[in-house]
């Protein structure tokens, strides 16, 4: 009895994990989708200015954050494919890092714009 109360937890905890490990590579991936979205806005305000150096390097990030987004998206499209547990954990930590990878590169198209004295965009619209 107490060997299928422990399979039946592991299974529970496994279907759990399974879960979560969608939940987090779907967010990460509309979290990536965001900042590209915010980082070409940036990009957009930059060329405003008429300041093509930082319009550049603004769409240069821009372009980086979208490449990001779009392996996010595509990881987190694998996480229920994966057949162990381990590999679901991987994908969606990947998944993250390419969303942190978007932020990095949103942040850098927002520097740009700033140095060109672009209109601040900072609510994602």
């Amino acid at each position: 009895m107490n060997t299928a109360k422990t399979l039946l937890a592991l299974s529970l905890a496994a279907g759990l994990a399974a879960c979560s490990n969608s939940d987090q590579a779907a967010n990460s991936a509309q979290e990536a989708a965001d900042s590209a979205t915010e980082a070409q806005q940036a990009a957009q305000h930059a060329a405003e200015t008429g300041d093509m150096a930082a319009a550049q390097s603004a769409q240069a990030a821009a372009d980086a954050a979208d490449a990001a987004a779009d392996a996010s998206a595509q990881i987190a499209g694998q996480v229920d494919t994966g057949d162990e547990m381990t590999r679901r954990e991987d994908l969606a930590d990947a998944a993250e890092k390419a969303a942190d990878a978007a932020e990095q590169a949103q942040d850098a198209a927002e520097e740009a714009n700033a140095a060109a004295d672009g209109r601040n965009n900072t609510d994602g619209n």
